[in-house]
């Protein structure tokens, strides 16, 4: 609505408001006329204060007038107040101007706020207009507006600020779309102030973009604390006028429409998470061009804040991060229980989200994208454009058409369970990994301490490396990589990460990348009380990463007091390979590899073959392309494409160094999931002469080889001795709770389970395993419950968990819904490889026998690595008893 419009609609509401009930309807025909549609305009107020439930309790909307702009009375240029002179004229709100001053005293440029006289008048408007001043000033940080001074001047009431050289945000994002970078930095810069404005008990209730100015450098300044309100007493010098303005306004509406929260909608007490909610409407103005709730006329904005569910993001904006779309969609709650809580974990969202993104944009930087599209923008669309259902956006199927293919996969799990890097067997052979009179240590992650995204592989890459070094001595037990990054980027408590690990000794390092120097410090900590053992710099070139770590690794050892034997002196001093930019380029292929995504395997897979141009005989080099195409060939792409390349590297890796692990457990991982040689299987992975038995990957390998086999209890005891060496590894707790499915123990695998999602509830497979196992014990609804959990962190939800879902849409009696899932698994495979194991599972689920067994065989004939799952999950039974399952089966080797 125009503001002219609205001043004439509030002049009559106000009025009408003084009339008797029933004298209104008499007047305002009076007073509208044949104007029906301002009739209607002001019957709407009246009927949004009727109809909705404690809306509020008395005849508040009156009040909203005072957050309507008004250009009121102007102070003329050279006008004093004190040793302030008026400038000019720079902006105006409902309960005063603001005006560009000189502070002739410090000689600086200063904004006065100025109270309008008829709002001066009223002691409650006086209070307010004191309140905002103590409320700013009473806070301290570089994104709220700085407060120098509140005075009185011939009667005139007035706040003078530090003056800001900007604009508004809504002037700021008018002029042109926001990237999805700047909508995080605004939305944490906001954030971050008001988390210490909460901290100090003060509420906003008014964050709009007309409050918020953004100076040329981007950096962001709140204003205007005019309703701010003290939610619990603090001793800042205003406890007592914000106590009785609460009292004196109890059940107004105080904010702007557009922004509020239905808690201030209603007139009822507000608090922080008012301003979340807030926060909430910004950010999805921000992404879409167009706020959650609003309408035509305020009564119906107010109608839809109260009662009507904001759009879909996706109806306005493509390319949307799932996880953006998840924190803004939990701030807009209405009911403020089930909102974000605090600004701080609203705050650690944002900030988690940003560093994800920023990860991958250091994989585009390292693999500029062919098609330019390097740099996410965030455009509403036209009323043109079609839109989209929440559903549809939600959906495998509409993603792909977003071309958001590779994205969907992120995070995408195998079905068998945890195959980070797809290490399967374990010999029953293997010792017991307690310490039994060994040295305990654990190499924390190491901090990028240069903050250079670029550089971030070396931290990881020397403190996985050196963890290596010393994994390999025998009076030393290391704690594995990956119970010990579960700690990167956090703040930890050296005594509670030891105690959590089980070690004696802590390392700690950090290292700073400045062109070609490397600057590495590293320490030796006793974590009982925090005491360093040993430490010391060193300052090399990158040219000399290889015997920098290597030197790290034999200090370490020699300030632990180990005897080395001649053979292990050796290992420590090893070199994989006389090329320092080969081994650069191993380490950042392998930092990238790490994700674990299609776009990041292939990324990885070329600074190997850069890393192999640099030394063709770089045995590591050859053996990660080996782990690279195999994870490949798991799922993401065809294993018949994948899985030859993956042998074909793993035995050239042996070729030049048969010494390596890694490359048998590859050659046995591609015997076991794809070429089903369960001899050959068993011959690469169970020689310790072989394959690293200590290794946490062999253990959990183990465990899959051993369910294929029917052996679940041998698999559950290989586990938990893994466990002793890696007690937070997410992908063993995980598999113990597959192990549990495969035994037919649902009710502890389910538990299994949950307590895996204790230490990563983000963890996907987890939350699939966890959807399976509900599926088997019939509780269907529990199962796609947990499977939409996923969308909450996912891009988009993987084909695995869409066949899960379907499969317990159609054991629901859903078949309409079932079939949808069908329908975008179909049009999936059109883009990508989709496994047909897949859609023989939804089949299952419709209890229709004949297309579930054709899919089966398609799956055989596609080599699919799901096929060795059917030997044992109980899911199959129904189909156990058929001839064409029977022959799957024997073409296996197990029938």
């Amino acid at each position: 609505m125009a503001e002219e419009n609205w001043q004439k609609v509030r002049e009559i509401f106000d009025d009408a408001l003084r009339q008797a009930p029933e004298e209104r309807p008499k007047y305002l025909n009076e007073v509208c006329g044949e104007d029906k549609a301002l009739l209607a305009e002001i019957n709407s107020l009246f009927s949004s204060l009727d109809g909705a439930e404690n809306f509020m309790e008395e005849a508040a909307v009156a009040h909203l007038a005072d957050v309507i702009a008004d250009e009121g009375e102007n102070l003329e240029a050279g006008k004093c107040f004190g040793h302030y002179e008026i400038v000019r004229q720079i902006g105006a709100g409902g309960m005063g101007a603001v005006y560009l001053a000189h502070d002739k005293i410090l000689d600086r440029r200063v904004a006065i706020k100025v109270l309008k006289e008829q709002f001066g008048k009223k002691e409650s408007n006086l209070k307010r207009f004191t309140q905002e001043a103590k409320a700013a000033s009473a806070l301290n940080h570089p994104n709220i507006l700085i407060i120098h001074e509140i005075g009185e001047s011939e009667e005139i009431n007035y706040i003078v600020s530090e003056y800001i050289e900007g604009e508004t945000l809504r002037e700021h994002f008018r002029k042109s779309p926001v990237k999805l970078s700047e909508i995080l930095d605004i939305a944490i810069q906001i954030a971050n102030a008001l988390t210490i404005a909460h901290a100090a008990h003060i509420v906003h209730r008014d964050i709009k973009p007309e409050n918020i100015i953004v100076r040329p450098d981007g950096y962001l300044k709140i204003l205007d604390f005019g309703l701010a309100k003290l939610v619990e007493q603090k001793p800042i010098g205003f406890e007592d006028q914000s106590t009785e303005q609460n009292e004196t306004t109890k059940g107004l509406i105080l904010g702007t429409v557009n922004y509020m929260s239905p808690e201030q909608a209603k007139g009822e007490r507000v608090d922080e998470r008012t301003d979340i909610f807030s926060l909430g409407a910004l950010v999805y103005e921000m992404i879409t061009g167009k706020t959650p709730f609003g309408s035509d006329s305020m009564s119906e904005t107010f109608a839809n804040l109260i009662k009507i569910e904001p759009q879909p993001i996706s109806r306005f904006s493509a390319g949307v991060p799932n996880e953006l779309q998840r924190i803004v969609s939990q701030a807009l709650i209405k009911n403020k229980a089930e909102r974000y809580q605090t600004m701080k974990k609203l705050l650690a969202d944002l900030k988690d989200l940003r560093e994800h993104l920023a990860f991958d944009e250091l994989l585009k930087k390292s693999h500029p994208p062919n098609d330019g599209k390097a740099t996410v923008i965030l455009t509403a669309t036209t009323d043109k454009a079609k839109k989209q259902t929440a559903e549809t956006h939600d959906s495998f199927s509409q993603r792909i058409k977003n071309h958001q293919l590779l994205a969907a996969l992120i995070l995408f799990i195998s079905l068998i369970g945890a195959i980070s890097l797809s290490y399967y067997f374990l010999s029953a052979r293997k010792a017991n990994l307690s310490a039994n009179g060994k040295k305990t240590i654990a190499i924390l992650p190491f901090v990028n301490a240069g903050q250079d995204a670029n550089a971030e592989y070396w931290s990881d890459g020397i403190a996985e490396n050196i963890t290596n070094n010393l994994s390999q001595l025998s009076g030393l037990k290391v704690m594995a990589k990956n119970s010990v990054f579960r700690f990167k980027g956090k703040e930890i408590e050296l005594k509670k990460a030891a105690d959590e690990l089980g070690v004696q000794t802590l390392v700690t390092g950090d290292i700073k990348q400045d062109g070609n120097q490397l600057t590495i410090n590293v320490h030796l900590i006793d974590p009982n009380d925090g005491s360093q053992i040993w430490g010391k710099q060193f300052v090399k070139n990158t040219s000399d990463v290889i015997a920098t770590q290597n030197e790290i690794a034999q200090s370490l050892a020699q300030n632990l007091r180990l005897n080395l034997t001649v053979t292990e002196k050796q290992q420590l001093a090893n070199r994989p390979t006389e090329s320092d930019e080969a081994y650069r380029l191993y380490l950042e292929g392998r930092f990238i590899g790490q994700r674990n995504t299609p776009d990041a395997l292939h990324k990885s897979i070329e600074f190997c073959l850069r890393a192999i141009e640099k030394d063709s005989n770089f045995a590591l080099a050859y053996s990660d392309l080996g782990v690279r195409y195999m994870n490949l060939g798991i799922y993401f792409e065809p294993p018949r494409e994948m899985m030859p390349q993956a042998k074909l590297y793993a035995n050239k890796a042996l070729e030049i160094n048969n010494t390596l692990s890694d490359p048998h457990i590859v050659l046995g991982t591609v015997a076991l999931f794809y070429d089903w040689d369960w001899d050959k299987a068993k011959a690469e992975l169970t020689d310790g002469n072989r394959v690293n038995l200590q290794s946490i990957e062999t253990f959990n390998c183990a465990a899959h080889t051993l369910q294929a086999t029917g052996r679940t209890s041998e698999a559950d005891a290989a586990l938990h001795r893994a466990l002793e060496n890696d007690p937070l590894s997410i992908s063993l707790n995980t598999e113990l709770g597959c192990n549990s499915y495969y035994a037919r123990r649902y009710d502890e695998s389910i538990s299994q389970y949950r307590e895996a999602l204790i230490i990563e509830p983000r963890n996907f497979m987890a939350v699939y395993g966890l959807a399976r196992s509900l599926n088997y014990q019939k509780q269907y609804q529990e199962a796609i419950n947990e499977i939409e959990t996923a969308k909450t962190f996912m891009p988009m939800l993987p084909p695995i968990a869409v066949a899960e879902e379907g499969y317990a849409l159609a054991k629901m009696g859903k078949r309409v819904e079932a079939e949808r899932e069908l329908k975008t698994l179909e049009d999936a495979s059109q883009k990508i490889y989709v496994d047909p194991f897949f859609m023989a599972t939804v089949y299952l689920g419709l209890d229709d026998k004949d297309q579930s067994l054709i899919w089966l065989e398609k799956a055989f004939e596609t080599k699919s690595t799901l096929i060795p799952s059917i030997i044992n999950d109980a899911k199959w039974d129904d189909l156990r008893g058929d001839e064409r399952f029977k022959a799957i089966l024997k073409r296996i080797g197990v029938g």
